[in-house]
């Protein structure tokens, strides 16, 4: 199924923006209603920590919805910032731009925050054959943005979902009886090749091999079990390594050999990156 990442993001920035303006503003901005209709100002958004940047298009589309707002780029997606640097200048109605800001916030904060500690773990491993793919562990309802800031950060997306990539996992196999009824019946469809099989153990692993199962996951392996199974493999064989990947761990596995190593906690375990938006120039619009 041929998928385009590109149109389901475009859609998913499009459906969130309107959700996140309309939660947060919903009838009206009763505290910037204080400020005088005329009001025009400039404002800046400053991050303040290092990071690696990601969600120009969120903040690109909540200015397009706004009538007098224009936006000035400093950084684009996947550049290092430091910390005190300014991303951005707003420029327009006073009332919008507060209207808006929390919105503009939370939105990088969360995708650079996934794009940051991705890099973090690309980084880690950088030296060596392996490589750094997600998970479907995703806040509901931004998997492709989260997706899309793993991409940013320098790593790969495992799968975008159930519809572009069957991974047959543990109660699959229960569903079907047994591991190797299941494998019968993908080999029977002469699917070896397109689909990703689960295994707990080496003796998973050795029938999987047996059927020519291409794309295997190593689910929890030991790093011992991890070398055995490389061993084990043909050249030819992709093997994935799952299962409570940390910063401290991750360069032993990386080091085992050529692995995807995937880590739900890039997108599950979201520490935000603090960003702050400041209005730094303000004047009236002439009548």
């Amino acid at each position: 199924m041929n998928i385009s990442f590109k149109r389901l993001l475009e859609n998913e920035i499009n459906r969130n923006v309107l959700i996140a303006l309309k939660e947060d503003i919903g009838k009206g901005d009763l505290t910037s209603n204080f400020i005088e209709k005329n009001s025009l100002s400039t404002a800046k958004i400053f991050c303040n920590e290092n990071a690696i940047f990601c969600g120009k298009a969120w903040l690109d589309k909540i200015i397009k919805k706004q009538k007098s707002l224009k936006i000035k780029w400093q950084v684009k997606d996947g550049d290092f910032i430091q910390k005190g640097h300014c991303i951005c200048e707003i420029n327009g109605s006073t009332r919008e731009i507060l209207s808006i800001e929390r919105v503009c916030l939370n939105f990088i904060q969360t995708l650079t925050g996934t794009a940051t500690l991705t890099n973090q773990f690309v980084n880690i491993i950088k030296k060596t054959e392996s490589q750094i793919y997600d998970t479907r562990k995703t806040i509901p309802g931004i998997r492709f943005s989260q997706k899309y800031a793993v991409k940013v950060g320098g790593g790969g997306n495992q799968r975008l979902g159930l519809f572009d990539m069957a991974l047959f996992k543990e109660n699959h196999f229960s569903a079907n009886g047994t591991f190797e009824t299941l494998l019968n019946k993908i080999k029977a469809k002469n699917l070896t090749n397109s689909i990703q099989i689960e295994v707990e153990n080496l003796n998973q692993l050795k029938i999987a091999l047996k059927y020519s199962v291409k794309n295997i996951l190593l689910d929890n392996f030991s790093n011992s079990q991890i070398k055995k199974a490389i061993d084990m493999a043909n050249k030819n064989t992709i093997l994935e390594v799952s299962g409570n990947v940390t910063q401290k761990s991750v360069l032993k596995i990386a080091k085992l050999g050529k692995l995807r190593i995937s880590i739900g906690s890039l997108t599950k375990n979201i520490q935000a990156i603090d960003f702050s938006m400041l209005i730094e120039d303000k004047k009236s619009r002439s009548t």
